[in-house]
């Protein structure tokens, strides 16, 4: 997920383009850039780091021109080098485009462009777009008929911008599956990522759909479909305040991210599978695909939520790939003396790449001659410059402190992960990943039903948000849902929860439970049911309150609790992805009847690089 925005009009464009930034940074931050037509000249400025280092690079620099682009990016393809950051240009450096998306088809792009003779300067897929619009170009000199045809070409998603000094008084923009905005002032016309970056020059705006460009002159804005077709739409009023259009209308980050999960799990999968052949596609693999057929066994690494991900994981692999597997703190690994090998794989899930203890257990591993892998959502980042192999969720920045799109990225991320792994040991056919993935593209999609318990979820945390103690149970691969549901509760609402394997309740637990005790289980309909609902008439016997999830169109288990909501039939392998979005939602709402902050709850820090 990065953020672009485009202006002509008759304003100094570089305050206008770094004010849009700084309201799109949310969406990426570890490069930025823009570029100006000035006097007829291309003027291309970029940097690493966050839009102050760009500022820092403009100090001093006059640049009068009206209309440019700018970009602040979030890398999917490419580390978060100066070389990757946008814009990007073509062979010529005439023309720049901006890009948030991800093309699937790039390498395939990058491959016929260079026969053709162009060469890259980056390792972005980006940059194949400005070669594929040079290359039409040269077939017809307008930048509309040139951006169409090289769009035709490309497979993916993408919001883009494009700027080509051979015609100074255009802007073009277009998207498919990624969100463009335009705004429309006086003698000022804008496009961007996002709402927040034009909101004070401009409340009226457009909404581009899918497979439409617009093309901004100093005169107006003209919108088309891809094919050519003119488009008419009416204009719309915003009414948010600018600090309110940051969240996208939400009143908090973490709700926004919720929100955001479907999404966030689409963008992961995509691209890397083939459903028809029955085939999983991962770059950078290269070092670990003659060593995964002889993995004899994995461990897992990680802390806090990554953690709980990690431990789905051990049920996917030891499922699908038919291995041992362990799962340890990454504290605790560091420290004590494993044992490994050469046919041991480490594997560390980690949302930022930067958590000091999975960094160390990481290195411990590499120095004891294991394979090393990794899960994470940032490029470039510390660890995953120290794996053989990386697979990046791609859930975009995640601000709120309490992790949501990222540990359901993660899950999608260690699902995907495990049908590689199974197809290179053998332990899984093409028929049999076939089924696995039919399940995995149906996700999404089910992930937006889920989120329509949201109206519940409140009128559930208002019921509850006084208790001071939760215990959450569930089995088998849902446990870890229980554990990641009662942390979820703890770290933004404060209320003393403690998630429990529900075949441990009598060991302990089962103390605790009193008609006071909110006790919230996860049942889906799957091998271990009947045992859940076993657990369950021992919470009522002593007048525990029961909260539960089940499968939707279970008809028995909510006359056997207090209160009951179902999430959509998956394979059980999938279900955690389901049962995780209401553990999120429960706190959240829970955390907010309380007043806290829910974005930055106290003492937590969104990723812990210190011991």
């Amino acid at each position: 997920m990065c953020g672009i925005v485009g202006y002509i009009g008759e304003k100094r464009v570089v305050p206008i383009l770094i004010e849009g930034l700084k309201r799109l940074e949310y969406r990426g931050y570890d490069s930025a850039g823009l570029a100006v037509v000035d006097q007829g000249r291309m003027v291309i400025h970029r940097s690493v780091g966050k839009i102050k280092e760009l500022e820092n690079a403009l100090w001093g620099t006059s640049l009068g021109g009206t209309l440019g682009l700018g970009h602040t990016r979030w890398a999917t393809h490419g580390r978060p080098t100066e070389e990757n950051a946008h814009p990007h240009t073509d062979c010529t450096g005439d023309l720049v485009v901006v890009h948030n998306g991800i093309i699937e088809n790039y390498l395939a792009l990058k491959e016929k462009l260079l026969a053709e003779g162009h060469f890259f300067r980056s390792e972005t897929d980006t940059e194949v777009i400005a070669h594929l619009i040079e290359k039409y170009l040269k077939v017809d000199r307008d930048i509309e008929v040139a951006t169409r045809r090289a769009l035709n070409d490309v497979t993916g998603a993408y919001a883009i911008g494009v700027l080509w000094k051979g015609d100074p008084g255009r802007l073009v923009g277009a998207k498919c599956g990624s969100p463009l905005v335009v705004g429309l002032g006086q003698g000022d016309f804008f496009f961007a990522s996002d709402i927040p970056a034009i909101l004070n020059h401009t409340r009226n705006v457009l909404f581009l759909n899918d497979e439409e460009l617009v093309v901004l002159t100093r005169d107006g804005v003209q919108v088309t479909t891809l094919t050519g077709e003119p488009v008419q739409r009416p204009v719309e009023k915003v009414l948010w305040s600018p600090i309110l259009a940051e969240k996208g209308g939400y009143k908090h980050f973490m709700l926004k991210e919720i929100y955001e999960q479907p999404r966030a799990v689409r963008d992961t999968i995509r691209g890397r599978f083939s459903e028809e052949a029955g085939q999983i596609f991962f770059e950078g693999m290269e070092a670990l695909d003659e060593a995964l057929p002889q993995i004899q066994k994995v461990i897992l690494i990680a802390c806090g939520t990554a953690w709980h991900a990690a431990l789905v994981g051990k049920f996917l692999l030891e499922e699908l790939c038919r291995v041992p597997v362990e799962v340890d703190y990454s504290s605790e690994f560091r420290y004590r003396d494993p044992v490994v090998d050469p046919q041991t794989l480490v594997m560390a899930v980690s949302q930022s790449g930067e958590t000091l203890d999975t960094l160390a257990g990481i290195k411990e591993a590499r120095a004891r001659g294991c394979h090393t892998f990794a899960v994470c959502n940032v490029v470039g980042s510390s660890i995953t410059r120290e794996v053989d192999g990386v697979l990046y969720t791609h859930a975009g920045p995640e601000i709120g402190v309490a992790a949501t799109k990222t540990f359901t990225a993660q899950l999608a991320a260690l699902y995907l992960f495990a049908l590689y792994f199974g197809r290179r040991r053998g332990s899984l056919d093409a028929a049999r990943v076939r089924d696995l993935l039919a399940d995995l593209v149906r996700l999404p999609q089910q992930i937006e039903t889920v989120l329509h318990l949201d109206t519940e979820l409140e009128r559930l945390a208002h019921l509850f948000h006084t208790k001071s103690d939760f215990l959450y149970l569930a089995r088998g691969i849902t446990y870890p849902i229980a554990l990641e549901g009662a942390l979820k509760l703890k770290e933004i609402s404060y209320i003393h929860a403690e998630g429990y394997p529900a075949g441990e309740m009598k060991h302990g637990p089962i103390a605790l439970i009193t008609e006071e005790m909110p006790v919230v289980i996860l049942a889906p309909k799957d091998k271990v049911y009947e045992k859940i609902l076993g657990n369950i008439q021992e919470v009522k016997a002593r007048d525990g309150i029961v909260i539960a999830f089940c499968t939707e169109g279970d008809l028995d288990l909510p006359r056997k609790v207090d209160h009951c909501l179902a999430v959509p039939r998956t394979s059980p392998l999938l279900t955690p992805v389901l049962l995780a979005i209401p553990m999120q939602l429960l706190a959240y709402h829970a955390a907010v009847r309380k007043g806290c902050d829910v974005d930055q709850p106290r003492n937590l820090a969104k990723s812990v690089t210190v011991e």
